[in-house]
């Protein structure tokens, strides 16, 4: 049994939404008063999605973008500052394979981590001058969380009717200390998962073609399973 040595002023929790880009600033402000300083920001709010583009209306990839995107950034904008002035610091982004990839019934999610990679990326070369301050992208594979019960569907005010079975994706407690190793060490970039998403992580990388045929295949099963009330991650686990 291990026993912490953190005392109550160690801890400070704040209530955020990330799609309130106005508070932002003031709940970063808050954080740095209490402590003195932000070493870390893990980037790990956003919400996936079930549905087929044809049946999904434009208001809910608008809200995707709002979510996953705008709010990531804009928090990341208001921390950085801090980091620059300090020239040190880690920004850690949970993306998601899915920001390598492309897969059927999650198009406004795979748009939104594209788009997380894409700034990332950029960013990680505006800061140049700044060789502490570390730009991490964590990409993690099918991991147990409540996020199936959470999806966007094709309406906003529809939630998904099954959760699934969980047992075939990552335990929670290995994909956090995988992610934490990977902070730890620096890496720009880290795919967290087990095979078989993790082989198409690479062949996506290195032989698209490839990829390109293997998802046209898993994608409908992964769109059969849905229709029929099966969990689409559940499609390529077997």
């Amino acid at each position: 049994l291990e026993i912490s040595s953190l005392s109550e002023s160690d801890i400070l929790v704040l209530r955020l939404d990330l799609t309130d880009r106005s508070s932002h600033e003031a709940a970063t402000n808050s954080v740095l008063k209490h402590f003195g300083r932000i070493d870390v920001l893990v980037n790990n709010g956003g919400r996936s999605q079930r549905s087929l583009f044809v049946d999904t209306n434009l208001d809910v990839y608008n809200a995707i973008i709002e979510l996953n995107y705008l709010g990531t950034i804009s928090l990341t904008k208001y921390v950085l500052n801090h980091m620059i002035q300090r020239k040190k610091g880690k920004i850690v982004t949970v993306s998601s394979v899915m920001g390598i990839m492309g897969a059927p019934l999650a198009t406004g999610y795979c748009a939104s981590k594209h788009a997380l990679q894409g700034f990332f990326n950029s960013l990680r070369t505006e800061l140049t001058d700044y060789p502490e301050i570390s730009i991490i992208n964590i990409c993690p594979g099918p991991v147990q969380s409540k996020i199936i019960q959470n999806v966007f569907t094709e309406n906003l005010a529809k939630s998904l009717e099954t959760s699934g079975d969980q047992s075939h994706k990552m335990p929670t407690d290995r994909c956090a200390r995988l992610t934490l190793v990977s902070t730890a060490n620096d890496l720009k970039e880290a795919w967290i998962s087990d095979h078989p998403y993790l082989a198409v992580c690479y062949l996506w990388q290195y032989a698209p073609t490839w990829a390109w045929w293997l998802m046209n295949r898993m994608g409908k099963r992964r769109i059969q399973n849905f229709k029929s009330g099966v969990d689409a991650d559940a499609s390529y686990s077997r």
